[in-house]
């Protein structure tokens, strides 16, 4: 009997647009300082790696928009953080699909 094998097309493409966003150099460097500092400011961030503010920006804002960081608002500052349920999203897809196709082989 043949096995039937179903992809998540949504999860698939999602997770595709998150590993895409952090398979980047700077990307990166920037989310193994959130890890180690846990949550920062784009100035921190920026003068910590040495890049341009607005660099550190666009960085950032892709991130965000992979959902790969979280923002919270304190006054004037926005502060940066790991979205580690996403991370662990994309991780464990990748995982699964993984596990998969050596199923499969």
């Amino acid at each position: 009997m043949e096995e039937t094998f179903k992809i998540d097309t949504v999860a698939f493409k999602n997770a595709g647009l998150a590993l895409k966003a952090i398979d980047h150099g700077v990307r990166k460097r920037i989310l193994r300082l959130l890890e180690e500092e846990t949550r920062l400011k784009v100035t921190d961030i920026h003068v910590k790696l040495r890049l341009d503010q607005s660099i550190a920006s666009q960085h950032l804002g892709l991130l965000r928009r992979a959902n790969v960081v979280s923002t919270e608002r304190g006054g004037r500052s926005i502060w940066y953080s790991l979205n580690r349920d996403r991370i662990n999203e994309i991780a464990s897809f990748a995982n699964d699909m993984t596990r998969d196709q050596q199923m499969t082989n």
